[in-house]
């Protein structure tokens, strides 16, 4: 089943929903900032991806200007901040079976469906 990682207040993620419901495909939607994705989870969206975790990171957010910006982390303490700061992943996260991407425009999500 096709799974979206969402935030409501997210116009690029609510355009992700839209597009899925426009498919007419059945998809769950998993609300992340409610349920913190599990650091094993979080590692295999990012394998998925085939991306490093510091790419899932929004390096805009105040949270990582404030906290982690020009810090060395390693990968493994990058996929820490993003479990205890949800709201720093990137969204909306699309995935497929073994496919994944990051709906960003949200014509990337064809790729995947």
């Amino acid at each position: 089943m096709i799974k979206i990682y969402h935030n409501n207040r997210c116009s690029k993620s609510r355009a992700g929903v839209a597009f899925l419901e426009e498919t007419g495909k059945p998809f769950e939607i998993v609300k992340y900032l409610e349920n913190v994705p599990t650091k094993q989870e979080l590692q295999n969206i990012i394998s998925l991806l085939a991306i490093d975790p510091i790419a899932l990171v929004r390096k805009n957010e105040a949270i990582w200007k404030e906290n982690y910006k020009g810090k060395q982390l390693s990968n493994n303490e990058i996929i820490d901040v993003m479990i205890a700061n949800p709201k720093l992943i990137e969204r909306p996260i699309v995935i497929n079976g073994n496919k994944a991407v990051i709906g960003r425009p949200t014509e990337a999500i064809k790729t995947v469906i």
